[in-house]
C-alpha cells in the first residue's frame, strides 16, 4: 500500500532543528567539560544548532581533462 500524496513530506519542507536535543545537548557540554557524570539531566541550558553553509566552487573548465571523458562516456552509450 502507498502513501497518499497529500501526507508525503518533501525535502524543502523539512527544517532544521534550532535546539538540540537532551542526549545531543549532554554530549556537546560533556565535550565542553560543562557536564559531569552524576549531574542532573533535567534543567540543561538549551543549545542552538549552527547553521553552516558551504558556498560552491564554481566549475572550471578544463578543455584537456574534460572532453576525453565525455568521448568515452558516449562512446560506451553507443554500443
Amino acid at each position: 500500500m502507498s502513501i497518499h500524496p497529500s501526507l508525503v513530506v518533501s525535502e524543502k519542507d523539512k527544517l532544521s532543528r534550532s535546539v538540540l536535543k537532551r542526549t545531543e545537548r549532554i554530549r556537546q557540554m560533556h565535550e565542553k567539560n560543562k557536564w559531569k557524570e552524576g549531574d542532573a539531566v533535567y534543567g540543561l541550558p538549551k543549545i542552538k544548532t549552527l547553521k553552516i553553509k558551504i558556498k560552491k566552487e564554481k566549475a572550471v573548465k578544463a578543455d584537456g581533462a574534460a572532453a576525453p571523458a565525455k568521448d568515452a562516456a558516449k562512446g560506451a552509450e553507443k554500443k
